[in-house]
């Protein structure tokens, strides 16, 4: 199957960013769509095609209109990063700019928010907001197009200065995803033009003979892809061609935590998994299958494929999210997942479900509408709060004391706060969730030559055109407290059409009913139902949503001898404000409770205490002594040399302290049982977030949750 983007690209091309323009109304044409590949076995249906009108995940964009986009722009105006635009245009002396270099982006991203609102609603208030934020960008962009208000003005570095941190190709990359979203919702308009010159003038600058360099922080090159197609311009994806081929050669040095870092190390297609920068890998890689699918490039769809499996099956933690190191927001090595130093930043959620979004489009494989729907439930709804104004950065697993209280009057300088903060020094989360949010109904379904598939589950109206008439779809689901999703048709084609929907893959004993059949047994992966269909017609999958206990590969060291326990898409977590006076998660262990889950909330497990060393070193010998596997002596130094010898002198005495570590004692005897409940992996919320999820407030302001725990 192939398919192009909509009509009317060439109509927008231009090489002014003249005031004024004339925008076509505020409705969603077709094609208002994040991603829109040239190629591939599934294709995206646009958002008006797709209404998510209820149900947890109507409730979230909701809010996201209606309090975090405000929210958003009294920070952006709060810190002066809005301002900046203004100053530029006015002439001033930048020397004192506020913000960090990347600061830009996150006016960016919000404008391309709102321009996937105003396709989702029909906002015409909002589309006014837009172009008035539009035109202050458009103020500040210098005669040939460059627009940066970090770099080349007076007080300042000059331009390309720095393009190992100085982001300035990232943040352009963020506004020509901003255009993208206003050409496929609104059509032509001032960020439109001011976008096409920017990218215009960088595909001069950069060309091969001129400045042949990339960006610390991969972005430009999705975004030029992704405007490339929006706009029928091949020179745009032949830059981000370009900038793909010329990455991993050095290009950017060693940096402050090497080549790795900027995946500068590898060339693209020879690495064999995601590594450095987490959410700087995520973007590359779906750079690189925008330009492997459009260019018809099985090599380089094959290594993003390639790298992006290992990582999933190897550096990533159960909750779907990615990054385990806070020194660089990075990827550890394989199996280097520790709960309490997980990073698992917000945005390299969204990143990996960009990825996994694009995968599927390409290879229709179902195991990638599994793990977004594990990282939306896990990573990125959890960021947020109710009210849409604060959030979290990093989403650890653990956390063992709440830290201090967030300042609600200032920006917060740690990512990794204990509490949601309503904004942050570094604020790209924030962002980055409003634009997700107003895009998320385009990652529920798509279509093909044969009918249409459903890929996540809530209450949603879809109507998308078929070749014998169009097919109009009524989902109702209370997912994901509940397992039953009824799909009712209103419009019915003539002749076949399949409908697929989605078993998850952790789903057993799932049964689908069609008309007035009988419910027939069904396994994860696709299940496929065929028309012809009538109006009126009734299908009906019924999901289990009994719990499961989840053992870790026993090579992650950090979790060996814990479990989890999971229902439905939901990674659960016990937290310390069940358990009784004087008991800690530290000091408790969790029998296993496979025979007694049921379907249901709430989850319950059997807890015990466990003795540990009263005083003196946090270490002692196993009951029996004799039976313990070795962990020094001429063992232990032959796993040293082993180690050693395979990975390097570092990697080596890191290999051999796990290994060591590996052979702790386990926990001793039962001595008393408490029973408590479990939450949804949602650390730290206290809050209603779903139906049936019970509100809980730390005690005396100690607070500690884990998704694992120990047996």
């Amino acid at each position: 199957m192939t398919y192009v983007d909509e009509p009317g690209a060439h109509a927008v091309r231009a090489t002014t960013s003249a005031p004024g323009p004339e925008l076509r109304p505020a409705h969603a044409p077709p094609g208002a769509v994040p991603v829109v590949p040239r190629a591939g076995r599934l294709a995206p249906l646009p958002l008006d095609s797709l209404v998510l009108d209820g149900g947890m995940w109507g409730r979230y964009q909701a809010v996201n209109t209606d309090r975090t986009f405000d929210h958003v722009l009294h920070w952006l105006d709060h810190e002066g990063w809005l301002a900046n635009f203004d100053r530029v245009a006015a002439g001033e002396p930048m020397g004192d700019r506020p913000g960090w270099v990347f600061s830009d982006s996150e006016v960016y991203k919000l404008t391309e928010a709102m321009a996937w609102e105003c396709a989702r609603t029909g906002d015409e208030a909002l589309r006014v907001r837009l172009e008035a934020l539009a035109v202050r960008v458009a103020a500040a962009q210098d005669p040939d197009g460059y627009l940066n208000t970090a770099f080349g003005h007076e007080g300042q570095a000059g331009r390309w200065s720095d393009l190992a941190e100085g982001h300035e190709l990232y943040v352009a990359g963020h506004l020509l995803q901003a255009a993208v979203a206003h050409v496929r919702c609104l059509g032509d308009g001032t960020l439109v033009r001011t976008a096409v010159r920017v990218a215009d003038q960088l595909c001069e600058e950069f060309a091969d003979g001129a400045r042949e360099s990339i960006c610390g922080h991969p972005e430009i090159e999705v975004g030029l892809a992704e405007l490339g197609r929006a706009l029928d311009e091949p020179r745009y994806l032949d830059m981000a061609r370009t900038f793909l081929d010329r990455r991993g050669h050095g290009t950017l040095g060693e940096g402050s935590f090497g080549r790795a870092y900027f995946q500068d190390d590898v060339p693209v297609r020879s690495a064999e998994v995601l590594r450095g920068h987490a959410v700087r890998a995520l973007y590359l890689s779906a750079a690189a299958i925008d330009v492997a699918v459009d260019r018809s490039d099985a090599e380089l769809l094959a290594a993003v494929q390639r790298q992006y499996d290992r990582t999933v099956a190897r550096r990533t933690y159960i909750t779907g999210g990615m990054g385990s190191r806070h020194q660089d927001e990075g990827f550890g090595e394989d199996w280097e997942l520790p709960n309490d130093r997980a990073y698992c930043e917000t945005c390299a959620g969204i990143a990996s479900i960009m990825v996994a979004w694009r995968l599927l489009l390409a290879t229709g494989e179902v195991r990638y509408a599994d793990l977004i729907e594990r990282t939306l439930y896990n990573v990125v709804a959890v960021s947020p709060s109710d009210s849409g104004d604060a959030f979290f950065y990093a989403n650890p697993l653990h956390q063992r004391v709440e830290g201090d209280p967030v300042d609600p009057t200032r920006a917060n300088p740690r990512a990794e706060s204990s509490d949601r903060a309503p904004w942050f020094e570094v604020s790209c989360c924030p962002t980055n969730l409003a634009r997700t949010f107003s895009s998320l109904s385009a990652y529920f379904a798509t279509t093909d030559e044969r009918g249409v598939q459903l890929h996540q589950y809530g209450d949603y109206a879809l109507r998308t055109p078929r070749p014998g008439g169009p097919l109009a779809l009524r989902v109702h689901s209370d997912y994901p407290d509940g397992g039953s999703v009824v799909v009712v048709v209103e419009e019915a084609p003539e002749g076949p059409c399949e409908l697929r929907l989605r078993v998850p893959e952790w789903c057993e004993g799932a049964t689908l009913r069609v008309r007035d059949g009988v419910p027939e047994d069904v396994a994860p992966g696709w299940v496929t139902a065929t028309g012809p269909w009538r109006p009126g017609d009734r299908v009906e999958l019924r999901l289990p949503l009994r719990p499961r206990v989840i053992d870790p590969d026993p090579r992650i060291d950090s979790v060996r001898g814990c479990l989890a326990v999971e229902q439905g898409p939901d990674v659960l977590c016990l937290e310390g404000i069940d358990l009784p006076p004087g008991w800690s998660l530290d000091d408790v262990a969790v029998d296993d409770p496979s025979p007694g889950l049921r379907e249901g909330l709430p989850v319950r497990v059997s807890l015990r205490p466990r003795p540990g060393p009263e005083g003196g070193r946090p270490y002692r010998p196993r009951s029996g002594g004799s039976s313990a596997p070795a962990t020094a002596g001429e063992g232990g130094r032959r796993a040293r040399r082993r180690a050693g010898r395979r990975a390097g002198s570092r990697a080596g005495r890191r290999a051999a302290r796990h290994r060591r570590a590996a052979a702790l004692p386990r926990l001793g005897q039962a001595r008393a049982h408490h029973h408590a409940h479990l939450a949804p992996h949602d650390l730290r919320r206290r809050q209603d977030r779903r139906l049936h999820r019970r509100r809980s407030e730390p005690v005396l302001g100690k607070f500690s949750a884990t998704a694992c725990c120990r047996m």
